[in-house]
């Protein structure tokens, strides 16, 4: 056990008295009061009042730790909260970007189905021109071929007519010859006469048969030729 001498417990004594202030710790638990009444309550009072404080910051010293432990959670949960809100950004930024790249694509295939539209377009006008051109080249090669066998026709109608106008020509200046010959010679003209008469008609039918065939076939090729 530590004794006190009496200047220090006066001094401890008066400290207490004057400024509340005692002795704590251990300290407390090995002095001597040595049958010291008065300084024998001070050490009692200074133990109660050490153990009251003691128990007093233990109670803080818990509610730091119950405080740091809340607080820890606090941040774990802080931190997690972080985290996600972090992953919520990035997919909002992914989400978004994979928005405006489909946005480019449904404009760029907007644009190619228009750049398409019009290339049909195009393709149809195109088609349309070959159509009409080939029709019109139809239509040419028709005529021309139209024209070419009128040409033709007629040509060989022409050398036709004319053939069989000379036949009748040649045949009725030989019967007139034969029947002027038979004239001035005297022989007997009645035969002669009535086959001359019979083959000049005969030839007049044919040729004017001719031209009128000729002529129905110009009307009709005409009225052919006007019809749409």
């Amino acid at each position: 056990m530590i004794k006190i001498d009496k200047k220090t417990r006066d001094q401890l004594l008066e400290m207490h008295k004057a400024k509340k202030i005692s002795l704590e710790g251990n300290i407390l638990k090995v002095i001597d009061p040595d049958g010291d009444v008065e300084f024998e309550a001070y050490i009692k009072e200074s133990i109660e009042k050490d153990k009251d404080n003691r128990r007093k910051r233990l109670d803080i010293t818990k509610q730091i730790q119950s405080k740091n432990t809340e607080l820890v959670k606090s941040e774990k949960e802080n931190e997690r909260v972080n985290k996600q809100l972090k992953l919520a950004l990035e997919e909002a930024e992914e989400s978004n970007k994979a928005m405006l790249v489909s946005k480019h694509e449904a404009e760029s295939a907007l644009e190619d189905a228009q750049k398409a539209k019009i290339d049909a377009e195009n393709a149809r006008i195109e088609a349309e021109k070959a159509r009409q051109e080939a029709e019109n080249a139809k239509n040419s090669a028709v005529n021309d071929l139209e024209l070419m066998q009128k040409k033709t026709q007629f040509e060989l109608i022409g050398n036709i007519v004319k053939v069989a106008l000379w036949v009748i020509l040649g045949v009725g200046i030989t019967t007139t010859i034969v029947y002027v010959i038979s004239l001035f010679a005297g022989f007997n003209t009645d035969v002669i006469g009535s086959s001359w008469v019979n083959i000049m008609s005969i030839l007049l039918t044919n040729a004017f048969s001719i031209i009128g065939t000729l002529m129905g076939m110009k009307t009709a090729s005409d009225n052919k030729e006007q019809k749409p």
